[in-house]
Order: structure tokens, then C-alpha cells, then sequence
């Protein structure tokens, strides 16, 4: 008899924070995606890598129970938790262009992350519509010449988006940007003003968010995720270069295995976008969600 399953579709997001998620992670993902024949969007973090500078955080408690949760020493590695802490990190794009190349030769979707995704998530609430354009445009210009056209859509970094983030973004030729959490495609409003990007918010739980909370641990990590995918609605969700390409590969190869035999297709994020159908507007706020320190933008 014919399979009657339903198909779910799931937006597969890679964010590639770090010199090291690049250089290991990219390369091993792009290994296991090959194997599975399936494709992605890999958001890039192009410029300095200054994520050690993110120890500060330690003193703020959520950040340290999230920190001793997930591992993250383990995790992500002691030269991650350190790298730009007392030298400037190194610049990613100069550094991993060969590894940034291949991800788009073979097919994915590229998309800018950041220029800096420490500098960013620490400065975004002091940051004014010219910084924040001259971020986004150094970031723009290195991609575009690692892959010689331009990225085709943009992530902030840590979901930190404010509004004159996305009016910035409106200068730029991005299909789409994913600059949220939230549970459907939008057109954000500003002001009474519909942008003329959507947004693809990011609908499922980060590893580092799930890890350790409610009972879930690596041995019902994958069966959580998938269990939370639905044909019925929009299925977005985010894995890191630093943690799936590396520590926790071969679970992503089990988690790509076990989406193959639940009849869930995965696909690039501008993928999701059904070009006959209206987008509805709706706005970006601001709020906090269960396992993630800070505030971070969401669907309103």
C-alpha cells in the first residue's frame, strides 16, 4: 500500500558563529547533509571572532545556569570560550573562505550572520542606524566576495533584533531575513510602515535551549524535536556549526536519519516561502522565552 503519511517540511537554519565552528563544523555538515542529500541555509559569522568576550556574561545568572546546563566548556571548546579574550580574534572570511565557498557550491543557501556576533549581541541596544548599517554592510561585502554574488537572506545574531534593525536590512538585497522566534511567516510593520522583506522566524527550540531542561538529554534529544514538528504549520529550526557539525555530529546524523523515516522534508529556509500566497504583516517585539538568557526579538 502507498505511504499516507503526511509530508512536514522543515526549515533547516545553520548558524556558524566562530573561526572553529567554520573551519570543523562547516566542513562536517556539509559531509552529513551531502549524505543524507538534504540542503540548508548557512548563516555566516564573517569578521572577528571575539566570542570569548561573552565570559563577562558569567555574572549574570541565567547566562551561568545555561553555561553549566549545556556543558559549554565541553561543548564548544576552550578556544572558543576564549578566543579575542586578550588579542583580536582572528577574521573569520579571510581565514575559512575556502570553507565558506564550498557550502554555497554545494547547493545551500547562504545568508549573513554578523560581522562581529560578539560585538553585536553585546552592543545592539547602543548601536544607531549607522552602526548598525556599517555592520551589516562589512559582513555583506566579505560574503559577497568569498562566494563572488550576494547572500540571499540574513539571521541576527542571538535572535537580538530591534526595528531599526530591520529598517537597515531594507537597504540591502535580501530575499528574506530570520531575525525572530515566532510561529509564522510575516511582513514586519514599523510605525504603520510594511517592510518589504519577510521575516521566517526560527519556530523550534535551540540545542543549548532544550539541553538539560524538562528531562531532555542527548539520548531524547532528536525524538523531542521531531516530535514537535507538524505538516500543519511553519517548522523553522536552528542548529549550530560549534555543535551539531562537531561535538554532537553523529547526533545530527541520527536526527537527519530518523526526519527521513517520519516523512519530514527538510529543505533551505527561502524554501518555505510560497510565492502564490499572501504574506500577512505583523511586528517584532521584544521578550524573553524559557532557556535563553536576555531578551531577543519575536513575533509579536
Amino acid at each position: 500500500m502507498p505511504d499516507m503519511k503526511s509530508t512536514s517540511k522543515l526549515g533547516l537554519r545553520i548558524d556558524v558563529d566562530t573561526y572553529r565552528g567554520t573551519r570543523l563544523g562547516v566542513p562536517a555538515l556539509c559531509d552529513t547533509l551531502k549524505k543524507h542529500d538534504v540542503k540548508g541555509t548557512f548563516f555566516f559569522s564573517v569578521g572577528p571572532d571575539n566570542m570569548g568576550r561573552h565570559l563577562w556574561r558569567l555574572l549574570k545568572p541565567d547566562f551561568f545556569i545555561k553555561m553549566l546546563r549545556s556543558n559549554a566548556a565541553s561543548l564548544y571548546g576552550w578556544d572558543i570560550l576564549l578566543r579575542g579574550t586578550f588579542f583580536p580574534g582572528p577574521i573569520i572570511g579571510k581565514k575559512c573562505a575556502e570553507e565558506i565557498r564550498r557550502a554555497g557550491n554545494e547547493g545551500h543557501e547562504i545568508g549573513l550572520h554578523a560581522w562581529d556576533h560578539h560585538a553585536w549581541q553585546a552592543k545592539i541596544d547602543r548601536l544607531d542606524g549607522e552602526a548598525l548599517h556599517r555592520h551589516i554592510d562589512q559582513g555583506f561585502q566579505l560574503l559577497r566576495e568569498i562566494c563572488g554574488k550576494d547572500p540571499v537572506c540574513s539571521a541576527a545574531p542571538g535572535w537580538k533584533a530591534n526595528e531599526e534593525t530591520l529598517l537597515q536590512k531594507e537597504h540591502f538585497p535580501f530575499a528574506y531575513n530570520s531575525d525572530c522566534r515566532g510561529d509564522s511567516i510575516f511582513m514586519p510593520s514599523i510605525g504603520g510602515k510594511i517592510l518589504t522583506k519577510p521575516q521566517i522566524p526560527v519556530t523550534l527550540p535551540t540545542y543549548d535551549e532544550a539541553i538539560g531542561r524538562d528531562g531532555i538529554t542527548n539520548e531524547n534529544y532528536n525524538e523531542h524535536i521531531l516530535s514537535l514538528i507538524r505538516p500543519d504549520r511553519l517548522n523553522v529550526l536552528t542548529i549550530h556549526a560549534e555543535v551539531e557539525g562537531i561535538v554532537c555530529n553523529t547526533m545530527f546524523d541520527d536526527f537527519l536519519a530518523k526526519a527521513a523515516e517520519q516523512n519530514i522534508e527538510i529543505v533551505p529556509c527561502g524554501q518555505l516561502i510560497e510565492p502564490s500566497l499572501p504574506v500577512p504583516e505583523g511586528k517584532v517585539i521584544q521578550r524573553e522565552i524559557p532557556g535563553r538568557e536576555g531578551w531577543l526579538a519575536h513575533q509579536g
